[in-house]
């Protein structure tokens, strides 16, 4: 039995009591029955023990996912915070990625890695959404390591670039696949930017969109960095879009082998639509 005082690590190095609900709800948020979800926890707190790493603690969850039969689908569902820190450290591909679930939040994009000329100097900026006729400075922060925060001082380079280009934009947003400083938070509150990240904001942050719509990255299905780069620059990064048209078309596309993209359209069926 779980002690009533159980602490483990986080990968930011702080020491946390240990949440078996965090466990119940990523499991049945990532498609698993309340039932299903309940065995996989019931097998990882078998297996825990005081003071070990919430890293230790996903890998137990997806041995324990992997040893149930039919779930190949939520194994690489739950996976989806390491699918997007897989994007690789330049953060291209997390733009790209970005670029193509703003729809979901009512924008269309009109410019990637935009030169644009403000007062003092040229600022490259990784998004411009459009809204209601209006332009939005979208800036991606990305990290490919976990117990990394985006943090004030990326809120407050976002505005200064913000208010060297006025008054071109309406507003100003930051994407970020991590979570999000408290002080960040708070100052972006105060000058009216806008923040979607990792659990925030809460009925609307990056992971809960994804899931509602089933966004789920490319990287899903554990590609090379090379076929990463291929569908990043085919501009499909998201995994369902594999289904849109047959596998020759892709091959067509990508120059990645039509047996290969094929094996993938069967993994995104498995991961989506599990018969």
């Amino acid at each position: 039995m779980t002690p009533r005082k159980f602490f483990i690590y986080k990968a930011d190095g702080r020491r946390v009591k240990f949440n078996e609900n965090k466990i119940l709800r990523t499991c049945i948020r990532a498609g698993a029955s309340k039932k299903t979800a309940k065995r996989i926890l019931k097998k990882v707190k078998s297996q825990v023990y005081r003071d070990m790493t919430s890293k230790d603690i996903y890998k137990k969850v997806l041995r324990a996912i992997s040893e149930e039969k039919g779930l190949k689908g939520l194994h690489q569902r739950y996976q989806l915070k390491d699918a997007i820190m897989r994007m690789g450290r330049a953060g291209f591909a997390f733009e790209n990625y970005i670029s193509s679930l703003l729809e979901y939040y009512d924008y269309q994009v009109s410019g990637i890695r935009s030169k644009i000329p403000g007062k003092c100097i040229v600022h490259e900026i990784d998004l411009i959404g459009m809204r209601d006729n209006k332009e939005f400075l979208i800036e991606c922060k990305y990290h490919s390591l976990h117990g990394v925060y985006t943090r004030l001082k990326e809120s407050l380079y976002t505005h200064a670039r913000f208010l060297d280009l006025q008054p071109k934009f309406s507003g100003e947003i930051i994407f970020c696949n991590t979570q999000v400083s408290n002080h960040a938070k708070k100052y972006a509150k105060c000058i009216g930017q806008q923040i979607f990240s990792w659990k925030y904001p809460a009925t609307n942050s990056l992971e809960k969109v994804i899931e509602k719509h089933n966004l789920y990255p490319i990287t899903i299905l554990n590609l090379t960095q090379n076929k990463l780069n291929i569908f990043s620059d085919c501009n499909m990064m998201i995994a369902k879009d594999l289904l849109k048209h047959d596998d020759a078309k892709i091959a067509k596309i990508t120059g990645i082998s039509r047996n290969r993209i094929n094996n993938m359209q069967k993994l995104v069926k498995q991961i989506f639509y599990p018969t």
